[in-house]
């Protein structure tokens, strides 16, 4: 790129002359402007370019000339001050005509390609709004960033967010393009992988459109949504036949119970007297279809329970928790992970309750999926120790939270297991998908270590039980692990047998 010499004064030769050394060729292409009157009176020398400009106003008369025309011309005034000078006084230029080209003392900078650096150039052919309009935008970029995933931009390149891929994604692996120092400052500030909890907000108004269908259910059964007879629910909620016929994990409706068979008497949905008048078979009771003579098979009864709730308190609580706690993990660890680990905890947290619960005592609620979000608050926690605010203060609050969620499970009505299992569970999984900033090569695997650890304990944990709870007696791998979400009343047989009674199956150890 052509620049000027900006060490010679108004008035001094360039270093190269770009028409040669013969003057007579130089000067025979500018023959017919010699006649042009000028005048240096009104001649504008600048400061920084070395180079005489024209006053805009006395330009008039040369309207026509190209810029290279005139730039050549006052070159050679330089060089020959003899020349006719243009009159100073001329006619006051329309607005078209100000907005022609001319040289003006403005300067502007701008980069030699060639030497890469700066130097100031003389703005031809800019009017002053143009130069007040670029003055405006200077510093304004038409490039924006996602704050979050920030990088230097250029034609090619794209947001790490963007290039990574869906597996990377789940993994976490994608932030490794995202700036160290920007993660750290998102993660105080709470920022995550994304603005909105898209799936905590389908599950909730799925959970809420469910429960109405079970306050229908019960209304069409006994006449009121609410269950008050034989028993009331103190959950304030449909019975528990209804519950169970709407898909509560019910393990002889899943497999063959020792000592209740599919003809086991239970008071129908429609009953209404204690001890019950009207009674139907527990196949009668688990619907959707029934066996046909066949052995329980109904294994979705592990998923479907998550959706249901026991109650207007049961509900209006775990969607609080749902909408705050859950929340806040899927926007750190975006939709993808969080359904994951919502689902496998909530999964795993009725299988265990399967397994060592009692298995008369129906088990409905979305409690187990919710504490394993809980326990990726404690992955959080422990990953990012020096990045939290008080996290001696934090861990202090969070383990009352815990002790006071396992209490719960030895009131009627709520799994311990459930929770249990899907604070396990959500440890694990959590561990291996929530975004974890690694500041150091050692702190990175120390994070991967856990990771490829966690990932086949997990699928161990959930074939184990799963096998367990299909082909063998749970009870005789751990007699006293029932006593973990059961009181002994004798209403549930002090926790012995199945913890099923037929006069009163609600106050039998229901758990939610």
């Amino acid at each position: 790129m052509a620049h000027f010499d900006t060490n010679h004064p108004a008035g001094s030769n360039f270093h190269t002359d770009p028409f040669g050394d013969n003057s007579d060729s130089r000067n025979k292409p500018f023959d017919g402007l010699d006649g042009i009157i000028q005048d240096d009176t009104t001649t504008l020398a600048t400061t920084t370019s070395g180079i005489p400009a024209l006053d805009p106003s006395s330009f008039l008369r040369g309207a026509g000339r190209t810029e290279a025309q005139s730039l050549i011309f006052n070159y050679r005034r330089t060089k020959s001050p003899s020349l006719p000078a243009i009159p100073s006084r001329q006619p006051t230029p329309s607005l078209s005509e100000r907005n022609g080209p001319v040289f003006s003392d403005l300067s502007v900078p701008y980069k030699d390609e060639d030497s890469y650096s700066t130097r100031p150039s003389s703005v031809v052919g800019k009017s002053d709004d143009h130069l007040m309009h670029n003055a405006a935008d200077m510093g304004r970029s038409d490039s924006y960033q996602d704050l979050e995933y920030a990088e230097p931009l250029d034609e090619n390149s794209k947001l790490a967010a963007d290039s990574a891929s869906p597996f990377q994604k789940v993994l976490g692996m994608d932030m490794g393009k995202y700036p160290m120092d920007q993660r750290i400052e998102d993660k105080k500030r709470g920022i995550g992988r994304q603005k909105h909890p898209y799936v905590v907000w389908a599950l909730t108004i799925i959970m809420v459109g469910v429960f109405i269908n079970e306050l229908v259910v019960n209304t069409r059964a006994q006449g009121t949504p609410i269950s008050f007879k034989p028993v009331v629910n103190p959950m304030l909620g449909p019975s528990e036949s209804a519950l169970i016929n709407l898909g509560a994990r019910f393990p002889p409706c899943m497999k063959v119970i020792q000592g209740l068979p599919l003809t086991t008497p239970i008071a129908c949905l429609n009953d209404t007297a204690n001890p019950p008048d009207q009674l139907c078979s527990i196949e009668d009771i688990c619907g959707f279809g029934g066996f046909h003579g066949g052995e329980p098979d109904q294994w979705f009864r592990f998923i479907t329970a998550i959706f249901l709730h026991a109650g207007f308190i049961h509900i209006i609580l775990n969607m609080l928790a749902q909408l705050t706690i859950s929340a806040q993990i899927e926007r750190e660890m975006g939709s993808a992970g969080f359904f994951i680990t919502y689902f496998a905890a909530g999964i795993f947290g009725n299988v265990l309750g399967g397994n060592f619960s009692l298995v008369g005592a129906p088990s409905i609620g979305a409690s187990g999926a919710i504490f394993g979000t809980v326990a990726v608050t404690w992955v959080d926690l422990f990953a990012h120790w020096k990045y939290q605010y008080r996290p001696g203060r934090k861990l202090a609050i969070m383990t009352v939270e815990l002790l006071f969620g396992i209490a719960l499970g030895y009131i009627p009505y709520v799994d311990n297991f459930a929770h249990l299992g899907g604070l396990c569970m959500g440890l694990l999984v959590g561990t291996t998908l929530y975004p974890v900033i690694s500041p150091t090569k050692r702190h990175k695997l120390i994070m991967w270590a856990f990771r490829l650890a966690a990932i086949p304990l997990a699928i161990v944990l959930f074939v184990v039980l799963i096998r367990n709870f299909y082909t063998s007696d749970p009870y005789a791998a751990c007699s006293g692990c029932r006593y973990l979400s059961c009181i002994p009343t004798a209403s549930n047989n002090h926790c012995q047998g199945t913890g099923f009674s037929t006069s009163n199956t609600t106050t039998g150890g229901s758990s939610i």
